[in-house]
């Protein structure tokens, strides 16, 4: 057995310890409950674009509170196949933004729709009105770190979920067909939105953080490091943070998962180990795959695209 069989035999075997609170699924059905019924406010304008075979939009809605968030929705601008598309939500990663419509041009040429969106407070041009009730660190992630009910993850979860409700009453969309997608953060954020929503027919999860959390607090040297830099000049707070990260864990919360699950690892991965994406992979129990880059750090491979594609495509997907 050569080193990479063997590294990957270990980590299959991966078992992380669940560190949820007593009240985890009272908390969700709360939080739920809550913001069911939140208006949307929701505004779509039509935008001009450098592509002439993109018909962009840019949308606003609300989510956790009155922070406008901006995303942009997009249709191909030439002949569907069918009356209503398969809609992508495409959740970015940390500090980036929803980028430019262009950008998200392979999956209209699928057939696909597409609704990106910003994640608060980050790259883009949404803001965040988030109250701030303790010092931070550098970064978002501390916001609220000492309380799940004001912790900044419970605002962008919440974000997500608007983010489905606003694509499934789009009359181009078929509501039966949305993929949640998303690298780093963003794949934290399509793991997290799935787990907590019925909606996602199907779920992409690239190198997703949201994993194993309290590994990746020691560890990590991507956005969990702000965290670790907190209970550095805090080192009393430890257990106030560990047990607010357990809320979004989704060592956690695998087992709320339904739909069909593709992830992808880095096995040189420093930001979102290895280590923290098995823990997850291993305990979910629906239909799922993992694509493995041996020789990546925290990045996917150019062809990638296509393996997503086809795994929205196909009834019983293999890799």
């Amino acid at each position: 057995m050569h080193y990479i069989d063997k590294k990957l035999e270990e980590l299959y075997a991966t078992q992380a310890d669940r560190t949820a609170p007593d009240d985890l699924d009272a908390f969700w059905e709360a939080t739920l409950a809550e913001y069911d019924a939140k208006p949307l406010n929701d505004r779509r304008e039509k935008v001009r674009t450098e592509a002439p075979y993109i018909d962009a939009y840019e949308v606003t809605y609300n989510g956790f509170d009155a922070t406008p968030i901006k995303g942009w929705y997009l249709l191909p601008g030439f002949p569907a196949k069918q009356d209503k598309l398969p809609c992508v939500i495409s959740f970015h990663g940390y500090t980036g933004s929803r980028g430019i419509p262009e950008q998200h041009a392979a999956w209209l040429l699928a057939g696909f729709a597409v609704f990106a969106v910003d994640v608060r407070g980050q790259g883009g041009e949404t803001g965040n009105l988030l109250p701030q009730h303790y010092g931070m660190t550098r970064g978002w992630i501390t916001q609220g770190i000492l309380e799940p009910q004001k912790s900044y993850y419970r605002a962008v979860a919440v974000d997500a979920l608007k983010a489905l409700e606003w694509a499934s009453l789009q009359p181009e969309v078929d509501a039966s067909q949305i993929v949640v997608c998303g690298e780093s953060q963003g794949g934290g954020l399509a793991l997290l939105t799935g787990a907590l929503s019925g909606k996602p027919a199907k779920i992409i999860a690239d190198i997703p953080n949201l994993c194993y959390m309290d590994y990746g607090l020691f560890h990590s040297t991507g956005s969990l490091k702000e965290a670790a830099d907190f209970v550095a000049a805090h080192p009393d707070k430890l257990e106030q943070v560990l047990r607010t990260f357990s809320y979004f864990d989704m060592v956690n919360l695998a087992d709320r998962l339904r739909a069909p699950v593709l992830m992808s690892v880095g096995l040189k991965d420093t930001v979102c180990t290895p280590e923290t994406i098995f823990a997850v992979y291993n305990r979910i129990q629906t239909e799922k795959a993992l694509k493995v880059f041996p020789f990546n750090g925290h990045f996917t491979s150019r062809d990638h695209i296509r393996t997503r594609i086809r795994f929205i495509r196909e009834d019983h997907f293999r890799l």
